[in-house]
């Protein structure tokens, strides 16, 4: 039954942003109605937030039943229904289930999609939400190999946490996990890589998943896809393939996908005497460094592309180079009263030195939050300036069970020539990187239980001229938070 509604605020995604911005929204204007529109039946909340220091901040992401916002905040009411159309002259939206909202404000935080190597082939398998990953449990319970393909935060957990069963992981860079770290990290983790998995039964801290006890399906009636997965999205599932012993994991770098082959096209193909070699699998991939896997499946683990799809018809909103909707400093789009937030967005504005955009949790509650705060500066005809958060970069993740702390330009990103690194590494327990310019610190990876944080975060932000300290910067014997306090 179709109905039409007049709200104040529309936020569209259940995922870490639309769920932030919604709550933060709902809680500044209890006598304004919002509305979350979510595509899945299960939305993706912030809990344990821990405000580490200035600017980094450590929280667990819960998948939880709608209802438990709608419990929370009383005039928050959410709608499991995908967007089908925008009419952002006229303030209206539409849900494919025939609802139409018009709206004061609304904020776009749909998320982002995997980039699939191939959309129709049911032998390749990407990862993004609680189904996807719950179907990769199921396949990888029978499956004696697989092939992982990306260098991505997704493609690192994998690899490290599957048992008994053999993965082939390629890669296009020289070295391991590229987005976050530089080769020498990637020396530093890889013996972890390769070490027995069996004391790896470490409890896992962050992610909780539930069902509702209703059963409702997870995706939108049209298949769309639920919210991302949360960092550790691991921890409550079983990763463990078909053979007794642990596998291990074979790396093959600097190559890409050419082609891929079903049973029937490999056992057809020219290629007939590499079929006694390579045995009978269910799909062969082919690389372009020439080698042929066959496989159980393929894990299409290469980035993501934002969920734009339904806001563009007939709309005159401006899109980034990668696809995202462009936002100004106060989150807006090019569209009058529709801003956007999370991994569908991208900072149209000019970055400050210490920080670039990246597709992550923390920037997703990030940016959520300043967008609600943006929204009601607006209606409260009030200023605003960009949010602290945006000042410096910062993320901590878990990489092979070590801490990942990443700050500022942490791989020397738009620093062109002009920059050095101090490093210091101790074999298993901890990898510091330092990188400098004109003898002020721009950014830095610490992996492992170093305590340097909060020290590197002040020396960043503060900009001062380090010179005079050189390799004694990373001195272990030295306590550097004298220096600086």
């Amino acid at each position: 039954m179709a109905t039409e509604k007049q709200v104040t605020f529309v936020i569209v995604g259940g995922g870490i942003a639309g769920v932030t911005c919604a709550e933060q929204i709902a809680s500044q204007f209890p006598s304004d109605e919002v509305c979350l529109l979510t595509a899945s039946s299960l939305v993706k909340m912030v809990t344990n937030f821990k405000q580490v220091s200035k600017t980094l901040e450590e929280f667990d992401v819960e998948e939880q039943p709608s209802r438990f916002l709608e419990e929370k905040y009383p005039n928050l009411k959410v709608i499991q229904s995908a967007v089908s159309l925008l009419r952002a002259k006229e303030h209206l939206l539409q849900t494919e289930n025939g609802q139409t909202f018009y709206y004061k404000k609304l904020c776009l935080c749909s998320g982002a999609r995997p980039k699939l190597l191939t959309q129709d082939n049911p032998h390749v398998l990407g990862i993004r939400d609680t189904d996807s990953a719950q179907e990769f449990q199921k396949r990888l319970s029978k499956a004696k190999r697989i092939v992982v393909v990306g260098n991505g935060g997704i493609a690192l957990e994998l690899v490290y946490e599957v048992q008994g069963c053999q993965v082939i992981w390629a890669i296009k860079d020289k070295a391991i996990g590229n987005t976050f770290f530089d080769a020498g990290a990637a020396q530093f983790l890889i013996p972890s890589l390769e070490s027995d998995k069996k004391d790896r039964s470490l409890p896992c801290k962050r992610a909780r998943y539930t069902t509702d006890k209703t059963g409702a399906g997870h995706s939108g009636a049209s298949g769309e896809l639920g919210s991302a997965l949360g960092p550790d999205w691991h921890g409550g599932i079983d990763l463990r393939g078909a053979q007794q012993n642990s596998s291990g994991v074979h790396t093959e770098y600097e190559c890409e996908v050419e082609k891929i082959y079903t049973q029937q096209e490999f056992l057809q193909s020219k290629r007939s005497t590499e079929k006694f070699e390579l045995g009978i699998w269910p799909v062969y991939v082919q690389l372009t460094n020439g080698k042929i896997y066959g496989c159980d499946f393929i894990v299409s683990a290469t980035g993501v592309v934002p969920n734009t799809d339904p806001f563009l018809h007939g709309n005159n909103i401006e899109l980034a180079a990668d696809h995202g909707l462009v936002v100004d400093d106060h989150m807006r789009t090019s569209e009058q009263d529709v801003y956007a937030a999370g991994d569908v967005c991208t900072a149209g504005w000019e970055p400050r030195a210490h920080w670039q955009q990246m597709r992550l949790w923390t920037q997703a509650r990030q940016m959520g939050w300043y967008a609600a705060r943006c929204m009601a500066a607006d209606v409260l005809e009030e200023p605003i300036e960009l949010d602290f958060c945006f000042e410096l970069f910062t993320h901590i993740t878990k990489f092979f069970n070590y801490k990942v702390v990443l700050l500022g330009k942490f791989n020397a990103q738009g620093l062109g020539q002009d920059y050095e690194l101090l490093l210091r590494c101790t074999k298993g327990q901890e990898y510091v990187k330092v990188v400098l310019t004109g003898g002020r610190m721009m950014g830095a990876i610490l992996i492992g239980d170093t305590d340097l944080e909060e020290t590197f975060e002040n020396l960043i932000l503060n900009q001062m001229d380090l010179s005079r300290y050189g390799e004694e910067l990373l001195d272990p014997n030295i306590d550097i938070e004298d220096y600086f306090d």
